[in-house]
């Protein structure tokens, strides 16, 4: 419901692991409250927390209100965050903090970049501001490369951190191909599998999807293994086997958050006294642990008996996704939009909400060279903070292909954010 204005000072926190684009976000919030509530009259400073929240609890702040609009431009093509991140879950306690601070500092308009536990502290600090009789709107700015918030086509960070999963993959492959082995590489998402999926787009082969070609990819990665679907070791073996007496190599993409039947997270079972963060998650992209144990399964399995065993390698891309500074060029414009978008929704009135990214048509044809499909859009909308807060959203089954596999709507769906991809001949 939006209501009248009120006159304070803003706040705008970046929280989680950075990505390529998280400062575009920023620098559109600030834009979107400069043009709006600032030139209206009702922002006294715009204050950028130092580490988010935590920041905010110590007073740490940065003062953005007179920022030049070209440091403003340098900073969000600049990857990671500008202001520091957070990875601290706050507790009702913990926001009783935040929202003391905020009264000490006149906070009226508050901002947060993030994934769904951003949006949650949003959400909390929100519904306490609302107790207390404290006039402060709260507004949420989606971030993740996992791509897993709910009510958003895709999320800030993730066409960037895909299109770096596809390259690398795509250069991986190739070196496969070069000197003939088993190749492993494990990829981030812990309980969603759209960035390990985003690697079936280094298939050069596969990138005609008239569905009168042949189905079967002649590049890799052959083998891709998401959490949404329950991973099995002799199957994965099997599967190994197939694709490695057929070619005399087998290149393979795994998800860190794959789980058994059981729903147990194969990572984190064997990262004996791993480090956990606020949250209580083990973590799994600081670790080769899973790469590894596949990697000695596979050679061990596929040795014959008195024979050599396989080449097999395995690489961890682990952090170095989220902030490799190749962003794709959709989603530095998606990312700007949001935050200009969440300043918008300020500067209308609206009292809470998080910003969602949708897509009206099947954006895939005009990028795949078609004069019969409909060219990418996106729209933005706000959305209730209680149906993004503290929620997954996982891969849908159109998108999965078998239990190795994904699909041609996959390939549709994400082709278009990645932006152009490089071709390379093959003798």
């Amino acid at each position: 419901m939006a209501t009248n204005l009120v006159t304070g000072n803003v706040v705008i926190g970046q929280s989680g692991g950075p990505t390529a684009v998280i400062n575009q976000s920023l620098v559109g919030v600030v834009e979107g409250v400069r043009f709006g509530l600032q030139a209206a009259g009702h922002v006294k400073k715009v204050l950028g927390m130092r580490h988010g929240v935590r920041g905010l609890t110590k007073g740490e702040f940065l003062d953005l209100t007179d920022t030049h609009q070209d440091v403003l431009d340098r900073l969000a093509n600049t990857p990671s965050a500008g202001l520091g991140s957070t990875r601290d879950k706050p507790d009702k306690a913990y926001c009783e903090r935040i929202l003391d601070a905020c009264r000490k500092h006149d906070v009226r308009y508050f901002f947060y970049i993030g994934g769904n536990d951003s949006s949650d502290t949003c959400r909390i600090v929100r519904e306490m501001a609302v107790a207390s009789g404290y006039d402060m709107r709260c507004f949420h700015v989606p971030k993740t490369v996992d791509n897993d918030l709910r009510e958003n086509d895709h999320t800030p960070g993730f066409p960037s951190a895909a299109r770096f999963v596809a390259m690398a993959c795509m250069a991986d492959f190739l070196d496969n191909i070069s000197l003939p082995g088993i190749k492993i590489n494990v990829i981030m998402g812990r309980h969603a599998g759209f960035l390990t999926a985003a690697s079936a787009l280094a298939r050069r082969y596969d990138r005609n999807l008239n569905p009168n070609v042949a189905a079967e990819s002649t590049d890799g990665p052959q083998l891709i293994y998401l959490p949404e679907v329950p991973f099995d070791v002799d199957r994965f073996l099997a599967d190994v086997d197939s694709v490695y007496s057929k070619k005399g190599r087998c290149h393979i993409a795994v998800s860190e958050g794959i789980q058994d039947k059981d729903g147990v997270a194969i990572g984190a079972r064997l990262i004996k006294g791993g480090q956990t963060d606020s949250h209580g998650n083990v973590q799994l992209s600081g670790s080769g642990a899973l790469g590894d144990l596949l990697a000695d399964f596979v050679k061990e399995k596929l040795t014959p008996a008195g024979g050599k065993p396989p080449r097999v390698r395995a690489d961890t891309f682990g952090y170095i996704q989220r902030c490799w500074p190749d962003s794709s060029i959709i989603d530095r414009i998606e990312a700007r939009r949001s935050g200009r978008f969440a300043g918008t929704l300020a500067m209308q009135g609206w009292l809470d909400g998080s910003v969602a990214i949708k897509r009206p048509g099947t954006g895939s044809a005009l990028w795949m060279g078609s004069d019969n499909g409909v060219p990418y859009i996106s729209e933005y909308a706000r959305v209730e903070l209680s149906a993004v807060a503290a929620k997954t959203r996982h891969m849908p089954e159109e998108f999965m292909l078998g239990h190795n596999n994904v699909s041609k709507q996959f390939l549709e769906y994400c082709l278009p954010l990645v932006g152009d991809l490089p071709g390379f001949e093959r003798l």
